[in-house]
């Protein structure tokens, strides 16, 4: 199953997943709930520029039927990252496709198709410094652990530590 999976542009039925992420804590947990959104929000967004139009830029990741397991997200370069050609990179799977290495898979089509398409010349990502499965995940990409930013993520009622992870596009080669 895991050698079947895309990136795709998000089309009206993948709207759910985002719908699920902005109203049910547990589709994002353990890592990622930073409280209620306005899952209308999302909608407008996809109606305006299919959520390919500005930051941040989103695709489904999805099995070769069509089916969404979640998606990838990107921001192009912006103050405090670094410069022009730094890139944020990040993913949040269902929870039920976590753990089968759809991620790695997921996050490695990312990388490929933004060195490919844009100008970036670094991917960064951050991630909880308890989020010893997405840290394993961006190290079998390739991403090297840069440093860690003390108390820098805010979840759960209490500050966290971050992890930043980073990827030239020269480590590729």
């Amino acid at each position: 199953m895991t050698a079947d999976v895309h990136l795709r542009p998000f089309r009206e039925p993948d709207l759910e997943l985002l719908t699920r992420f902005a109203t049910d804590p547990e589709f994002s947990s353990p890592f990622e709930w930073a409280g209620f959104k306005a899952p209308e929000e999302f909608r407008q967004r996809w109606e305006e520029d299919g959520l390919l139009g500005k930051d941040p830029y989103q695709l489904v990741v999805s099995q070769g039927d069509g089916t969404g397991l979640g998606w990838v997200a990107w921001r192009g370069p912006g103050p405090g990252w670094g410069g022009p050609g730094v890139w944020v990179v990040g993913i949040l799977l269902a929870p039920k496709h976590r753990g089968r290495g759809i991620g790695t898979i997921a996050q490695r089509l990312l990388l490929n198709h933004l060195f490919a398409t844009t100008p970036a010349n670094r991917l960064c990502a951050f991630t909880e410094a308890e989020n010893d499965a997405e840290q394993h995940s961006l190290e079998k990409c390739g991403f090297r652990r840069e440093g860690l930013l003390r108390q820098a993520g805010f979840r759960g009622s209490r500050w966290r530590d971050v992890f930043v992870y980073g990827l030239l596009r020269t480590d590729l080669a």
